[in-house]
């Protein structure tokens, strides 16, 4: 059953701004292993993760750093997460949570699909 959908779209270049006006933004959005990535890449991710506080519900306390965009064994993107975003998960009874991350002519974008398995009235 699907519990929440999110989608976001980044201006890639406005936000490579952003990034540039502002070094600390890319530290605080972005884990260790992200920072590194292409802009591209960073930004098909920042989408995500708006995407994914959408489909939580966007709910107050969660760190850009409790979620994590990774690749999964199959080389799709997958999240890992921990802390705030977790407990939502927990809360929510979500099992597992789709990620489709594409950019293209100067914009990122990412879709995000939680779900869970439990069955409810």
């Amino acid at each position: 059953m699907i519990v929440g959908v999110g989608i976001d779209v980044v201006d890639v270049a406005r936000f490579g701004a952003a990034l540039e006006r502002t070094p600390a933004l890319g530290e605080r959005l972005f884990t260790p292993a992200e920072r590194d990535l292409p802009l591209n890449s960073r930004a098909a991710r920042f989408a995500a993760k708006e995407a994914l506080a959408k489909a939580l519900g966007a709910p107050v306390g969660l760190s850009w750093h409790d979620a994590e965009v990774v690749r999964g064994p199959d080389r799709r993107p997958a999240f890992s997460v921990r802390g705030g975003v977790a407990d939502r998960m927990a809360a929510l009874h979500i099992d597992s949570v789709h990620v489709s991350l594409s950019h293209d002519a100067g914009v990122a974008s990412a879709v995000v699909v939680a779900e869970t398995e439990e069955v409810r009235p």
